[in-house]
């Protein structure tokens, strides 16, 4: 039986990662949609064995349970507070850290597969990706319980790559709108965000499940994820990549969404 560890959390048969024919079709999905859905990248011993390592250590997560605007950055106090830069969403996730991962993990393997690591380059067209230089931020679990959610936000990378391991019975859902500003041309999408945020604007919502890979180009793509409804806690893995070596986040950063700086 397979352990879920090394190649094996990978369903190489449904996802040839070394396959050039596979790399385009999954760069032309996330060019033309923003987003990619990669359903059963990890095999289900994979996922069972990161929901048996992780579920029970919930208590252990950092809950960051806070208010922000959209753009993630701190309000302009010459605008109104009710202007769409200054208007505040909750986010109340919780989360282990890179640190908390176990060294065995699945998870981790997987992060650090250089063949990931150049399938990944390949979809996002770009030349290489690096870990995070501080030791909290590279690979994270999420959970949301009850009433926890992700608020409306832009990211400040170019590209996110994620994987759910645990549905909840209800809510949960990741909503988009694409192309919600255009950040290389300073447009910063203010009507879009207040529509949005007054609930007259139309979103789309991104079905995956458990054990499917996600890359998304979240910059200029307004998305959320909405709270968790019943007793079943939403499990979320990111892996957290950069386009250029050395670069780790803040202090203050890290103080932010760990509670800790190491």
């Amino acid at each position: 039986m397979s352990t879920g560890t090394g190649p094996s959390a990978i369903d190489r048969d449904r996802h040839p990662l070394d396959d050039d024919d596979h790399r385009r079709r999954c760069r032309a999905a996330l060019d033309a949609d923003g987003a990619l859905v990669l359903e059963g990248f990890f095999t289900a011993e994979a996922v069972a064995r990161v929901v048996a390592d992780s579920a029970p250590r919930e208590a252990e997560a950092f809950y960051a349970g806070s208010t922000h605007n959209v753009y993630l950055t701190p309000p302009d106090p010459d605008l109104a507070d009710d202007h769409p830069f200054n208007r505040q969403v909750a986010s109340s996730k919780g989360l282990l850290a890179d640190d908390q991962v176990p060294a065995d993990s699945p998870l981790r393997t997987v992060y650090d597969d250089p063949g990931f690591r150049d399938f990944l380059c390949a979809v996002l067209g770009i030349d290489a990706v690096h870990p995070y230089a501080d030791d909290l931020s590279s690979i994270n679990v999420h959970f949301a319980s009850a009433g926890r959610e992700l608020g409306w936000h832009f990211d400040n990378s170019s590209f996110a790559v994620t994987m759910l391991l645990q549905a909840p019975e209800g809510g949960g859902r990741f909503e988009y709108v694409p192309a919600a500003r255009r950040s290389a041309t300073g447009d910063m999408g203010f009507e879009v965000v207040d529509a949005v945020l007054d609930g007259a604007h139309p979103v789309e919502t991104l079905s995956f499940e458990p054990g499917a890979l996600v890359l998304f180009r979240g910059r200029d793509a307004l998305h959320r994820v909405t709270p968790t409804e019943g007793p079943v806690t939403r499990l979320l893995v990111v892996f957290a990549f950069n386009d250029q070596p050395g670069i780790g986040l803040s202090d203050s950063a890290l103080q932010t969404f760990y509670g800790r700086t190491g």
